[in-house]
């Protein structure tokens, strides 16, 4: 076998053993120090870093910060150890030193600094971003997780499986990637917004459990949590089982998951189940941290007749808490905070030796008074934080209100894992612009009561077997068991507003599918990214990704999305109408 020419050891690897051995080690310069006659250099490859010591400065001619070099030397021990570096008890004494390849002088931005460099910088070169260790950890992270993933699913009976990136077109929530072929000029294939029909039908081919570690496509804007474009979802599929099944099977994982790439407490399983209607009213969303106590209080009855305008007619939410101890400008950030979310601010009281004061409290009536003490059995001490708008706004603004609370007084306990199960969706939901009926979750989802619940119950009182697994506020897998019925699909589609023929030609695979012995099948997707986020206490979804969009959806490394030659769009079939 040929000898590696530029390493036979690994930064990261040398130790007091190795003192007396001749080494060569390759890699990045880290740094690079002078001290009198000697240069102290560190030398950074995949493995770790160990500092080199070089007496002849000839050796480093053009040389400096980030070239590749390879070094050959002998293994002493340090004189001053540094036991905050694995390698920090020896270092390299430099025989000689190959320069490799050569780095520019000026660095677009400090490696070491990265982290606090903007982000589009750090996105043009992300190559150099990468080198900074922990964006490099953060990778061999993901793949160690990919790794246990894979070998967990398989131990659990699921087989891996790859469906195909170019599909059809299909109205499945959010807008598609489509992309032109020379094939078919004015046709399109569309990129998936997840393997959804086809681990369908993979149940219907007679495999028992599938997964993939699938790569999904939709095209819709970033949020801190989502990625714009692309990411990966843990997909999995199961034949013959039923929600329960499902459950089961992803709280077995997801336990396993963070219990060995976590040091927090994890929620044991079974985790608590809460219907999405119970979720609204008690927490004012649909992926409430359980982390945080508080609980969201509906105001409504109390202040209905109300001569105080701010609640006339409106839906009134509001959170009691300790905040005592709190000053006035606390109170008046929070309303600050409730405007920037396009609320009209927030009304607040306190409850002292039995007395009411605050913003609103001159409003209050004796009556009200008695219904805010049986509301929140107040003992004295409690301030309240309410909220009052049209009804969804005031949803949307107390969930705000809730996480903010929680944050700033302390109430979340940021070493648990808690996880639950929001379930029982509703099936359809209004769509705001046509007062039609649109699907509200996946419309390959089984409606509780099958077909006599599609052709008896109002559209807007039928529920799904539809369940989301949350954890610490964010969705981490959803799911569904799944519609295989023709006649139900066809029903369910009908009252959104598709014909049996939009059926047949936009999931004309699985409507035939569906009459060649369909068996009962359910599943869900866990999003990758978002356990990552979980697990390394990230905030932005970009940050546990190799090679993210920008927060615009633009690939600044590679100038992706970019304009196209005339002759590449005549080949396809496709002519640009200029868009102001």
């Amino acid at each position: 076998m040929k000898k590696n020419i530029y390493k036979t050891n690994n930064c990261g690897e040398l130790r007091l053993i190795n003192v007396g051995q001749e080494v060569r080690l390759a890699g990045w310069v880290n740094s690079i120090r002078k001290l009198g006659g000697i240069t102290f250099l560190t030398l950074r490859d995949h493995f770790g870093v160990t500092q080199i010591i070089v007496n002849n400065e000839e050796m480093l001619r053009d040389v400096c910060k980030e070239s590749t070099i390879s070094v050959l030397g002998e293994v002493v021990e340090r004189s001053s150890k540094n036991l905050n570096m694995p390698t920090g008890e020896i270092e390299v004494v430099a025989k000689q030193i190959t320069l490799l390849g050569k780095s520019l002088n000026v660095l677009p931005f400090e490696i070491s600094e990265a982290p606090n460099t903007k982000e589009e910088l750090r996105l043009k070169y992300r190559y150099l971003d990468l080198r900074n260790p922990a964006n490099h950890d953060m990778v061999v992270f993901r793949s160690k997780v990919l790794n246990w993933t894979r070998n967990k699913l398989t131990d659990m009976g699921f087989i891996e499986v790859q469906t195909p990136i170019l599909t059809s077109s299909s109205p499945e929530g959010a807008r598609d990637y489509i992309v032109p072929t020379i094939n078919a000029p004015g046709e399109f294939y569309a990129l998936p917004q997840a393997p959804q029909q086809f681990k369908q039908l993979l149940m219907i081919s007679g495999f028992d459990k599938y997964f993939q570690v699938a790569p999904c496509f939709r095209n819709e804007a970033a949020r801190a949590d989502r990625s714009p474009g692309e990411f990966y979802q843990i997909d999995l599929e199961m034949s013959f089982a039923t929600q329960d099944d499902v459950m089961e099977a992803c709280e077995e994982f997801a336990t396993e998951l963070f219990t060995k790439f976590s040091n927090k407490l994890v929620d044991s399983a079974p985790f608590i189940r809460i219907p999405y209607k119970q979720a609204i009213e008690k927490y004012c969303s649909d992926k409430p941290d359980l982390r945080n106590p508080l609980i969201v209080h509906d105001l409504s009855n109390i202040f209905k007749g109300t001569e105080f305008n701010a609640f006339k007619n409106k839906t009134i939410k509001a959170i009691c808490a300790n905040a005592q101890d709190k000053p006035r400008r606390f109170y008046d950030d929070l309303g600050k905070t409730i405007v920037a979310y396009e609320g009209k601010g927030m009304a607040w009281l306190k409850f002292v030796d039995g007395e009411f004061s605050g913003s609103i409290v001159k409003f209050l009536t004796e009556q009200n008074k008695a219904d805010l003490i049986a509301e929140f059995n107040l003992k004295g001490g409690e301030s309240i934080f309410i909220i009052a708008d049209e009804p969804k706004m005031a949803i949307k603004l107390a969930n705000v209100l809730r996480n903010e609370l929680g944050e700033q007084l302390n109430l979340i306990d940021k070493n648990r894992v808690a996880f639950c199960w929001v379930c029982d969706f509703p099936f359809f939901e209004e769509n705001e612009e046509t007062g039609g009926i649109d699907f509200s979750h996946n419309p390959f989802s089984m409606p509780q009561g099958g077909l006599e619940a599609l052709e008896g119950k109002n559209p807007f009182d039928i529920v799904a077997y539809q369940y989301d697994l949350v954890c610490n506020g964010y969705e981490t897998l959803s799911g569904a068991v799944r519609n295989h019925q023709t006649d139900l699909m066809v029903k369910a589609f009908e009252m959104a507003g598709y014909t049996k023929e939009d059926v047949e030609t936009k999931f004309g695979a699985l409507y035939t599918a569906f009459q060649y012995g369909a068996p009962p099948h359910a599943g869900g997707a866990f999003g990758l990214e978002r356990l990552l986020m979980i697990l390394t206490d990230n905030e932005l979804i970009r940050d546990v990704i190799t090679f993210p969009l920008n927060k615009n959806a633009k690939d600044l490394l590679m100038g992706a999305p970019s304009a196209v030659s005339e002759k590449q769009l005549t080949d396809v079939g496709i002519q640009l109408i200029k868009k102001d």
